[in-house]
């Protein structure tokens, strides 16, 4: 893991460590990042993104064994794989994931758009 994403990632570490104590007193949510979709026309996301909505709840699945990205994160709404979140952005969230923390994330912008990879980004939060 390059030096910046490191730190990044022992960052995020350090604040859910100290979530248990905040979420005692009430709901905490810290956003991690915010992304665009990767990989839009290759996966199901021509097919289902005009149905979606801000707000939608999507699911991050770890794909350990991708044998393009050993750090890919797959991005799936409602069952369906829409793409990836980008390699220069997985890098902290593999990390945490590997460790069992969640991630919980949500559609934050849909746009018709020429290029693909500006129709719909995403934010990753933790609870």
């Amino acid at each position: 893991m390059a030096p910046k994403h490191a730190f990044f990632a022992a960052l995020l570490f350090a604040g859910l460590s100290l979530l248990p104590r905040l979420a005692a007193a009430q709901q905490v949510r810290i956003l991690v990042q915010s992304s665009p979709l990767a990989g839009f026309n290759y996966h199901q996301a021509p097919e289902v993104w005009q149905g979606m909505r801000v707000g939608d709840t999507l699911l991050l699945e770890r794909e350990p064994d991708n044998v393009h990205d050993a750090q890919a994160i797959s991005v799936l709404w409602r069952g369906r794989k829409l793409g990836y979140v980008p390699r220069a952005h997985n890098a902290a969230l593999a990390w945490v994931m590997d460790r069992g923390e969640s991630l919980d994330a949500r559609v934050s912008r849909l746009q018709a758009h020429r290029n693909p990879r500006k129709r719909i980004e995403f934010e990753v939060f933790v609870e």
